[in-house]
């Protein structure tokens, strides 16, 4: 049985660091998982990417075109964590 209180923090964590990391400029996937120190792919999207973008803290930059080469990242609203 999973703990969700748990996994809920940790994606808050995870979410927090990506905010951090990113501040004001715009990064691509790759750019934000060296920064990040990640290389795998998918822990970075399903762990930082996805829900920050669920969240509404970070957005597109060709929202139409989401596997666009020259698609980023940029946060769009700051979080207060506890």
């Amino acid at each position: 049985m999973v703990d969700t209180e748990q996994v809920g923090e940790q994606v808050t964590e995870q979410v927090e660091k990506l905010l951090e990391i990113i501040g004001d400029k715009e990064y691509s996937t790759k750019e934000l998982m060296k920064l990040l120190e990640l290389k795998h792919r998918p822990t970075f999207r399903d762990n930082y990417l996805l829900p920050a973008l669920e969240l509404g803290y970070i957005e597109m930059t060709i929202p139409d075109k989401p596997r666009s080469s020259k698609q980023r990242y940029r946060k769009v609203r700051s979080i207060k964590f506890k």
